[in-house]
């Protein structure tokens, strides 16, 4: 593999985004034959075949995912190579690409203009999505750092606690729990509860608190795609859920949503700051890292005036 070139590794990667030669070669701004011929020189050099040719286009095979990823560690590592450069030389500036889960998308912002007011120099990205999303994005080097609950467990990741990540059950203000106080679990149990996809953080939490329920994980309620169509659900009177404290304060001090008083509840989980270890911290990223261990948690919404948390079970 000593004759590939910084062009093999980005005309590999340009393939494998758009399956198929011709559209790498646009981005790349080289004619497709140019593409076809560097293809060729790797497969050849590696000894292996790299993309399989399908009808529906160009799929890489298990040796092009591993020369994919390690193309991506490169092009990763140069970018930090600049940074590091730059604090070198004294210049406190450097990029920074950040992943939320998208129930952390209600105080990311804050954290980026809090950072932003001791960094003015370091350019920060914002990718939000699922927590599927976000950890495909970690696993292909698209995101530098993640903030998530629970992290996953079959990749080398770095997690630190930044702040309480405080979960409740709501409803509408005419709901007939609503007054109420110490609901029992077995009570909660028999409502219809609106919840995020299977594999969610949220949701993994609520199947752990009802797990000891009989048969209520085989129906647990209706799947919604967000927090914001289950907030609306919610006030529409359509079911209950169980939803991040960070997410609802609005409608908490406008009174369209009410915490209910479950036994049990809030259960307090924890937002962390997720890093691969199989890569170099750059300048940029030390920095937001120190940053969020010393001002990330008053950035989070404060939760605790309106209810007492209690740690959760397990």
């Amino acid at each position: 593999m000593r004759n590939l070139t910084l062009r093999h590794l980005r005309a590999a990667q340009e393939i494998a985004r758009h399956g198929t030669i011709v559209r790498a070669a646009t981005t790349l701004g080289l004619t497709p034959p140019a593409i076809t011929i560097q293809l060729k020189q790797i497969e050849e050099d590696a000894g292996v075949v790299l993309f399989d040719r399908t009808n529906d286009g160009l799929r890489p095979t298990a040796a092009g995912l591993a020369f994919i990823d390690a193309a991506q560690m490169i092009e990763e590592r140069l970018r930090q190579l600049d940074d590091e450069i730059d604090a070198i030389k004294g210049v406190r500036a450097g990029t920074l690409a950040l992943g939320v889960v998208s129930t952390a998308k209600y105080f990311a912002p804050r954290l980026m203009a809090t950072f932003r007011k001791t960094h003015p120099d370091i350019a920060v990205s914002l990718t939000i999505g699922n927590r599927a999303e976000i950890i495909a994005k970690l696993k292909n080097h698209d995101v530098d750092i993640a903030l998530m609950g629970r992290s996953p467990s079959d990749m080398p990741l770095h997690s630190v606690v930044f702040g309480d990540h405080p979960l409740v059950m709501i409803a509408p203000p005419d709901h007939p729990l609503a007054k109420r106080r110490d609901i029992t679990k077995e009570e909660i149990a028999k409502e219809h509860f609106l919840i995020r996809e299977p594999g969610s953080g949220t949701r993994i939490s609520l199947e752990i608190y009802l797990g000891e329920i009989p048969g209520k994980l085989d129906d647990l309620g209706t799947e919604m795609s967000s927090n914001e169509t289950i907030k609306q659900a919610v006030m529409a009177g359509l079911g209950i859920a169980f939803i991040s404290a960070h997410t609802i304060a609005m409608e908490l001090e406008f009174g369209k949503l009410v915490t209910l008083d479950v036994i049990g509840m809030p259960i307090r989980r924890q937002w962390f700051s997720v890093t691969r270890t199989d890569r170099t911290i750059s300048p940029a990223m030390n920095a937001f890292q120190v940053f969020l261990r010393q001002r990330g948690a008053e950035c989070l919404p404060f939760f605790d005036k309106l209810y007492p948390m209690q740690q959760e079970p397990g």
